[in-house]
């Protein structure tokens, strides 16, 4: 992960080098290939080599077909890089495992009720990124909206939630979990820009009735179109907020 943070800081100074505009001589040419292009250019090369050489072989080595179908079904979620297979891989053998409730009865709440399916789906409508990360700091579960801020995939559940992050904010995330623990602090705003998204990201310590503790709740939003509202809306509209002139 940390070197994956390299080569993408790598690749960004490169690519803002290149956007540079304005003339430029010979011997900054030079400069600019040595100390930016070129480190760039090998760091790509270097993660491509470890790759192909070390992590796709130990995985076809030690990966079950069962497990390279779990891989498959995930990236779908995700996304792929430069290519997107054309057909549907699904190994001979494979059964679909599909969750429902025990009795396929309705989840009471103490204010109301819903079928598994609405839940999901009111949960997945929101407009907000949620993970929730269990009193003993595993990942228990997220959202799965349309429109993700953060993409997950099915193989952080139950995993170490300080596994799920880089090495750069390890230490944010274990002083959260100890401050939301110990009662010292229950809530832990951030907002980040992401390229032209605005990005409000908030954990909250989530305690019972007799004030234990639970798990932490992290709660993410593109409030891009927010900031930009101004006066009141209450006609009925259903456009977008348009961008400022």
């Amino acid at each position: 992960w940390g070197k994956h943070d390299e080569t993408r800081e790598l690749l960004k100074t490169a690519i803002e080098a290149l956007n540079v505009s304005g003339d430029i001589t010979t011997d900054e040419v030079e400069a600019l290939i040595a100390m930016v292009l070129k480190p760039a250019s090998d760091s790509v090369a270097d993660m491509t080599m470890k790759e192909e050489q070390i992590l796709f072989p130990m995985c076809m080595d030690k990966l079950s077909e069962t497990e390279w179908y779990e891989i498959y079904k995930q990236t779908i979620e995700i996304g792929f890089c430069l290519y997107d297979p054309t057909d549907e891989w699904k190994p001979e053998g494979i059964e679909e495992v599909v969750v429902e409730s025990a009795d396929g009865s309705d989840i009471q709440l103490p204010s109301g009720n819903f079928s598994q399916t609405e839940l999901l789906t009111i949960l997945n409508t929101l407009p907000i990124d949620m993970t929730f990360v269990d009193r003993n700091d595993k990942v228990r579960y997220f959202s799965q909206g349309k429109h993700r801020i953060f993409h997950r995939n099915r193989a952080i559940l139950n995993r170490d939630v300080r596994m799920c992050h880089p090495p750069s904010s390890v230490d944010i995330v274990e002083q959260i979990l100890i401050d939301f623990k110990s009662g010292k602090e229950d809530r832990a705003p951030f907002w980040i820009q992401m390229g032209e998204k605005f990005i409000y990201i908030e954990y909250f310590a989530l305690q019972n009735e007799k004030g234990n503790y639970l798990g932490t709740l992290e709660v993410s939003q593109d409030i891009t179109d927010v900031r930009k509202l101004k006066g009141e809306q209450r006609l009925l509209s259903y456009s977008k907020p348009k961008d400022d002139d």
